[in-house]
């Protein structure tokens, strides 16, 4: 994984230690959560002036989380008040830039608050008019729908704010950029995600100044209603927004398919995409699939059918579109044989190089973890918190797991009482352990768990990867699963697809033309014919 670099030279508001601390430490939480993760698009990335960035909030703490360490420069991001009140965790959320945003329905004194919003408001306002950055959530609040909310006003207000600024100094016109944030699975553990940064928006002139302070409302309120609703649909179309989940998970299946039969049709080795790729294959199924429901659902229709019912099959038998089409004509004994050897070679190095200072070092934490997650669990907290309350509480446990262990082992070690220091003291080499500085042991070992369990993770991946394969391996071997009949079936299904899209100008295209702010894909597809 490749971040990106701080934006340089003047304009840029400075990066202190601490948060370049706590960044690096939210960097290593997702690469440690996420097996793949992907930043896309960061030449949409404008290389002066302020900028906002609004993300849909489907994932609890891992949304933000994931944009602080995704996102270059200093990156402010509002959070509810409640939040720094948390031991711990308030003075991290502090540190790592995030300012408080009182809600109505958090306070008992309603216009002290809305008193307390409008001054922070107007502070970032200026801030970004400056050059500052700033991560919004619109929605104004988490959820595990797979369609965006309902935008608040807050963030067309302060770029508001922010464009009135910079005009009446003289800087930089700030951007609003929306971002696409994608998971194969937020709420588990070593899945994959994508972050993908969207062009600026096209915003309306901002309104004059006049002098009727009345008047003056009704012009700015009318330009933020209009940015608002802009907001909304672009946040919709750079998350592949969806009304059920179901639908969603039909396109994702259905860009399957069809990234599976374009490999069959050019005669190249099937392969699966990245999840970056993948996202950018939902985005055109998607924009295809609207374009049809809009404008001839009946030429659709009968597919929609037939690829449900296929999928119902997959799902029955546990396989995948890529199962079916990756399925070797006749799956020999040495191929299985060989998924088996591959997966217990990556066991060996998995229980062998790394794995006692990994269990050492993280597995406590982990299963406190996990009891804290089972005990919220049994008290019914929301489904879509529970990433949250994972990271939230990771934060707090490893690294004090870390700490205490560190100083015990330095103990064991150094300690001229320890069996353990005289033991190593029985053979020459050995006994030059005994001779480390006893702080320079200790921060080595602070660096070295969770080093440890960085190596044990990924090994862990190739494991998962390779178990997966030797499932598929054993499924292909059973004779009683009509694998020609699904194969005849999912051709047939991706043959009918890919004629439906290059019928169209579909985003990714060469001929493709992005919609203006506001607009959907689906919109701005053109049928070839």
């Amino acid at each position: 994984m490749a971040w990106l670099k701080d934006p340089e030279g003047e304009g840029h508001p400075k990066i202190g230690l601490t948060y370049i601390l706590l960044r690096k430490l939210n960097r290593s939480l997702m690469s440690t959560w996420f097996r793949e993760l992907d930043i896309v698009d960061n030449e949409n990335m404008p290389h002066e002036g302020g900028i906002m960035f609004v993300a849909w909030h489907p994932s609890g703490l891992i949304d933000p989380v994931l944009l602080h360490a995704s996102l270059p420069g200093k990156l402010s991001i509002l959070a509810k008040h409640t939040l720094f009140n948390l031991p711990i965790l308030g003075r991290l959320f502090s540190a790592a830039g995030a300012l408080p945003i009182y809600r109505a329905v958090d306070s008992d004194d309603p216009e002290k608050t809305k008193k307390n919003n409008a001054i922070m408001l107007e502070n970032v306002g200026n801030e970004i008019s400056k050059g500052g950055r700033l991560l919004l959530f619109p929605e104004g609040r988490t959820h595990s729908e797979s369609n965006v909310h309902r935008a608040k006003t807050g963030a067309a207000r302060i770029m508001l704010m922010a464009l009135r600024n910079a005009e009446l100094n003289g800087y930089v016109k700030p951007n609003l950029i929306p971002v696409g944030l994608h998971y194969s699975n937020s709420q588990k553990f070593r899945e994959r995600g994508a972050v993908i940064l969207e062009r600026p928006m096209q915003l309306p002139e901002i309104p004059p100044l006049v002098e009727d302070q009345e008047q003056q409302i009704l012009l700015d309120k009318e330009w933020v209603v209009t940015v608002t609703e802009s907001i909304e649909s672009e946040l919709k179309r750079a998350s592949l927004s969806k009304t059920s989940w179901e639908e969603r998970r039909l396109i994702w299946l259905a860009r399957s398919v069809v990234h599976a039969e374009r490999a069959i049709q050019s005669g190249e080795k099937i392969q699966r995409p990245s999840f970056s790729e993948s996202v950018i294959g939902a985005r055109r199924m998607r924009a295809g699939w609207e374009y049809y429901n809009a404008n001839n659902p009946e030429k659709i229709g009968p597919l929609v059918v037939k690829s449900k019912e296929h999928f119902a099959e997959l799902e029955s038998i546990e396989a995948t579109p890529y199962d079916v089409a990756a399925k070797p004509e006749k799956p020999s004994l040495f191929g299985y044989i060989g998924a088996i050897v591959s997966w217990f070679w990556v066991a060996s190095w998995m229980l062998g190089l790394v794995t006692w200072s990994a269990i050492l070092g993280n597995v406590p934490p982990y299963q406190a973890n996990y009891l804290t997650m089972w005990q919220m669990k049994k008290r019914g907290v929301s489904e879509s918190i529970h990433s949250t309350l994972k990271i939230g509480s990771a934060m707090i446990m490893f690294p004090i797991w870390w700490i205490f262990v560190s100083l015990a082992v330095t103990v064991i070690f150094l300690a001229t009482e320890s069996p353990v220091y005289i033991l190593l003291n029985k053979h020459w080499l050995l006994a030059l352990f005994t001779k480390i500085n006893p702080v320079v042991l200790f921060f080595i070992l602070l660096i070295w768990w969770p080093t440890s369990g960085r190596l044990h993770m990924k090994l862990y991946s190739r494991l998962v990867r390779n178990w997966r394969n030797l499932k598929r391996w054993k499924n292909w071997r059973r004779n009683e699963l009509h694998w020609h009949d699904l194969q005849i079936r999912q051709r047939e299904i991706g043959s009918l697809l890919i004629k439906l899209g290059d019928g169209l100008i579909l985003p990714g295209d060469e001929d493709w033309s992005e919609p203006f702010t506001g607009d959907d894909d689906y919109q701005n597809v053109k049928s070839r014919v």
